[in-house]
């Protein structure tokens, strides 16, 4: 009798064993089908944009749009003053955002000890990134430009800057935590200085996370209208003086999208399409060239 209980048991175990894991293949199948819909409609969502930006923007490329500056409606003008400055500015963003920010990481995660200062400033970090852009074109209006009693170029480039520096900050210190500890003891135990064990070591090692950081930071200023509103303002004529007001492609195209003329609105599309372009050959190039560099380091 206990052998024919002890059977029976058995059998039930393996029928509810069965069954969970019945179920299990289930679940996972539902996920899987769940995950798979969720990719197709962003790949969707992200070809519909480019296509959009394609068939619409590539209409008004021609030399013009190059070579010549913002006009009068029906002037047949084009975008290269608002080409030239977005590129000034953007890039001068960068420059002066990206040692800020990597020093600013490097020192959270290599330097900090817990203490209500670092907690500052990662908390300070951490809403920085979330800030409305807008935000930090009034701060900077008031702070550059009511005193200055002008806008310029180089309003437009601080505001930039500071909504370049937390994406870095943060990329940085994540970045360098996922090195692993076993380097750097290695590395402090045949000598090295700390400074040497942070640019040899742990940068050499984070280097692809910090530049992808590095690219998406650069992509979000990209396309930021609102703080050069308040700060460059836009110019439609020539001007590369940082001292001035400048032109950039997205102002540009914030004042032609929702013109009354075709030939601005067809301009409009255009921009959009450069920096979409811009952004995305950065990107393509960076990449390439990381993992040229880290083949051939390896």
């Amino acid at each position: 009798m206990s052998a024919q209980k002890v059977q029976a048991g058995a059998t039930d175990g393996w029928q509810r064993g069965g069954a969970q894991a019945v179920r299990r293949r289930i679940v996972e199948r539902l996920v899987n089908v769940a995950c798979s819909i969720a990719t197709v409609v962003v790949l969707f969502l992200l070809f519909s944009i480019l296509w959009t930006l394609v068939t619409r923007g590539a209409a008004g490329l021609s030399l013009s749009t190059f070579l010549h500056s913002t006009a009068a409606p029906g002037s047949g003008g084009g975008l290269a003053n608002a080409i030239v400055g977005s590129c000034e500015q953007t890039m001068l963003a960068a420059l002066l955002g990206t040692p800020v920010g990597m020093l600013t990481g490097i020192y959270l995660s290599e330097f900090s000890h817990d203490g209500k200062i670092v907690s500052f400033v990662r908390f300070v970090s951490d809403m920085m990134l979330s800030v409305p852009s807008i935000l930090v074109g009034l701060f900077v209006y008031l702070v550059v430009v009511e005193p200055a009693g002008h806008f310029s170029g180089m309003a437009g480039t601080l505001a930039l800057a500071i909504l370049f520096i937390p994406i870095v900050v943060r990329t940085t210190e994540d970045m360098l935590h996922l090195v692993p500890r076993a380097m750097r003891e290695a590395a402090y135990a045949l000598g090295a200085p700390g400074w040497r064990v942070i640019v040899s070591i742990c940068l050499r090692a984070a280097r692809g996370g910090i530049m992808t950081g590095i690219l998406l930071a650069l992509a979000r200023i990209s396309g930021e209208t609102a703080p050069l509103l308040f700060t460059s303002l836009g110019n439609l004529n020539w001007s590369t003086n940082l001292n001035a007001p400048m032109a950039s492609l997205p102002v540009t195209i914030y004042q032609y999208a929702g013109s009354a003329y075709d030939d601005w609105v067809q301009m409009a599309w255009t921009g959009a399409l450069l920096i979409t372009v811009a952004v995305l050959a950065t990107n393509i190039f960076a990449r390439w060239w990381l993992s040229r560099n880290g083949t051939a380091s390896s």
